[in-house]
């Protein structure tokens, strides 16, 4: 498998645009409710943490096994920002992508998140991976239904608290 890196991924409303930490500034407003955190846990980072972040995330995994491809979700019209979606690449003879996505509250119910996912999975399948999953907690219903949109579906295993959510790709 060749090394995969994040490159821009359009769809009809919007694009995913590979992180940079000059997203940090406008990103820290996006997350800025506190509300967002209610599953995961934490509170809104400030443009600081997020940059130091970000710059992690850039920089790229430790482990050579896994890559890290992180995106900011921009909005087309007008051209902002509205959160992010990532995919933790482990590669070998059957790479899986662990995926998750965050949209901030004033972008929430619009089919943001869930139009951002399936391109995700349509631009994780052209990278060779094998398998998608999600990590979700039981009771975020919107997180779950933009997983089942995205043709993942929930498996009995748990870590952390969340559900399991899977998706094998169909060669």
């Amino acid at each position: 498998m060749s090394v995969i890196a994040a490159e821009p991924v359009f769809t009809r409303r919007l694009t995913l645009v590979p992180l940079r930490a000059g997203h940090a500034d406008e990103m820290a407003a996006v997350l800025a409710d506190p509300d967002l955190y209610l599953f995961t846990g934490g509170e809104p980072p400030t443009p600081r943490e997020l940059r130091a972040r970000y710059q992690r995330w850039i920089a790229g995994s430790p482990d050579p096994a896994v890559t890290w491809c992180n995106w900011v979700i921009q909005l087309d019209s007008p051209p902002r920002l509205a959160g992010t979606i990532q995919a933790t690449i482990s590669t070998g003879d059957e790479p899986v992508a662990e995926v998750a996505w965050i949209v901030g509250t004033p972008w929430q119910g619009r089919g943001i998140a869930t139009e951002a996912a399936r391109a995700l999975v349509a631009w994780l399948s052209k990278q060779s991976v094998k398998t998608v999953i999600a990590h979700i907690h039981p009771r975020h219903q919107a997180s779950a239904a933009v997983a089942s949109a995205a043709g993942l579906t929930p498996t009995n295993h748990w870590q952390d608290g969340e559900r399991r959510w899977r998706l094998t790709m169909i060669p």
